[in-house]
């Protein structure tokens, strides 16, 4: 079963036909965007190149393209490490462990001449909040726009291979009608009367002010666990502007404290629930299909991008009075009848803690795996954050 590079138009192609082949049956699967997954391997729309590098395959049979798989370096995130590990990603192969065996074997080998010690995955070329884990529990829900999908079997394909699982990420689910607990609601309502706490919700033609009271609380609530550097006011900038095509102003909240920024909710609308009618091309037809479906308010549903509170305030209310006050904002226009919350991870028992007082419930678990290559090598799960 030969094993070739991606590397002309017609191997793109076939790359992105996999998924709807394997796929073609299951009633929750929602492809991709090309165009999202093209960007990831494009130097001049990736900057992780600017420090790594990346390659993709495709596994063939008797002229069938029967799986596929991408591997990654990052050498700047290596350099804080005494253990350089590459990444997996973009995994997808009709159920056969042969082929995923080879698969895994070829990506191992590429990283292993390079200097890598291990593998991460499945995980992307980029940030952790689009194409990171796989599903190992609840596969019977659509995916929220750039999540990871898969199918059980894929489970014990990494797991009979020798992966382990590195951290756990926990998804969750409420309804925009749901009521905090009494003891954060109390707490939340105290918050909200005083007048040094101040809320607002995000204006498109101030992003800049955004940007960086986004990045000054997430550098002070999110640097402490390994793999989060700290952001700089250019990546802020960034991360708003690749939103604001979709973005809708009542769902991303900003807390101030005597105008101090100290925490944020940032939220989008769940557009892969038009995304399925796109059919993963965003051309001129896919285009019109999108706006379309915007109009007629097929989103019901919004996904918590990112939450983060200053950790001076953590634990006091805060993390309540958002999530009210976003009740409040968005229950007054009745958009939406409920939230995802994106995957949270097990090194973040504080951050679990806080949303599951929130009273979301747990929706669906993924994992990261880790393989080492020497396989005597003492394995350690992520580190938790304290």
């Amino acid at each position: 079963m030969p094993i070739v590079a991606v590397d002309s138009q017609k191997r793109i192609e076939q790359f992105h036909q996999l998924p709807f082949d394997i796929y073609k049956n299951d009633p929750h699967w929602v492809p991709h965007l090309k165009q999202d997954v093209e960007k990831v391997f494009n130097p001049n729309k990736n900057k992780y190149f600017r420090h790594g590098e990346a390659i993709r395959w495709i596994l063939e049979k008797d002229g069938k393209i029967i799986g596929r798989i991408a591997a990654f370096i990052n050498t700047k995130a290596n350099k804080k490490t005494n253990t350089p590990m590459g990444g997996i990603g973009f995994f997808e192969c009709i159920n056969n462990e042969k082929a995923a065996f080879e698969l895994f074997d070829f990506a191992k080998k590429w990283l292993a001449d390079k200097g890598m010690q291990g593998m991460d995955g499945p995980i992307n070329f980029g940030e952790k909040d689009k194409f990171w884990g796989l599903i190992t529990q609840n596969f019977k829900y659509p995916p929220y726009y750039n999540q990871n999908y898969n199918p059980e079997y894929y489970v014990p394909f990494f797991e009979n291979y020798g992966f382990k699982i590195f951290y756990e990420q926990y998804i969750y689910h409420r309804s925009t009608t749901d009521e905090l607990i009494p003891l954060l609601k109390e707490k939340s309502e105290r918050i909200r009367k005083d007048k040094r706490f101040s809320f607002e919700t995000i204006k498109k033609n101030n992003l800049e002010k955004y940007a960086e009271d986004f990045r000054t609380v997430y550098n002070r609530a999110w640097v402490k666990h390994e793999g989060f550097a700290g952001m700089e006011q250019r990546q802020a900038m960034t991360i708003l502007k690749t939103i604001k095509p979709i973005l809708d102003e009542d769902l991303i909240l900003f807390a101030y404290h005597d105008g101090r920024p100290v925490g944020f909710f940032i939220a989008l609308p769940e557009i892969n629930q038009i995304f399925k009618y796109v059919k993963g091309n965003l051309n001129w037809w896919g285009k019109l299909k999108f706006v379309y479906h915007k109009w007629k308010g097929t989103c019901t549903t919004f996904f918590g991008l990112a939450f983060g509170i200053d950790p001076d305030f953590q634990g006091k209310g805060l993390e309540g009075a958002i999530f009210d006050e976003c009740k409040t904002i968005v229950n007054r226009k009745n958009k939406y009848e409920d939230v995802v919350i994106t995957w949270i991870g097990d090194f973040n028992p504080k951050m679990l803690h806080v949303i599951e007082n929130l009273g979301a419930k747990r929706l669906r678990t993924l994992v990261t795996y880790r393989y080492l290559f020497d396989r005597n090598a003492k394995f350690e799960r992520s580190k938790i954050i304290k």
